[in-house]
């Protein structure tokens, strides 16, 4: 069973910063992309940064320049060091990851429960 276990949100003044980390454990063969998305409430759920397995990043217009996204495979665990922080930053948090159980089962995404970003101006 594949788990992806999340933490580092808080509450935070407007201009502050935080660091998310996520965990993914138990039993899988590899993982590729990692990337953590926001929910904002009567929000879709929105990507704010994904990182391939080689390091290469992508993030949302609305965070470039402020979050950066990092990984450590040998511990499988992905990063989000948000800096600069919006109110309209507040959301839940998700981390994603692309990963395969088997060599012979497809790739799929997987979900961490979510951790609670608040910014207060």
């Amino acid at each position: 069973q594949v788990q992806l276990v999340e933490s580092g949100g808080g509450l935070v003044q407007a201009g502050g910063s935080l660091r998310l980390l996520c965990a993914a454990s138990g039993s899988f063969f590899s993982i590729n992309a990692m990337g953590w998305y926001r929910q904002a409430p009567g929000k879709q759920r929105e990507l704010v940064a994904t990182i391939s397995f080689g390091g290469s990043t992508n993030y949302a217009d609305s965070v470039k320049g402020r979050f950066t996204i990092s990984r450590d495979n040998a511990k499988n665990t992905v990063y989000l060091q948000m800096n600069s922080l919006k109110p309209e930053d507040t959301a839940v948090y998700y981390c994603n990851a692309r990963l395969r159980l088997t060599v012979s089962i497809k790739e799929s995404d997987y979900w961490g429960q979510g951790t609670q970003v608040t910014v207060s101006s």
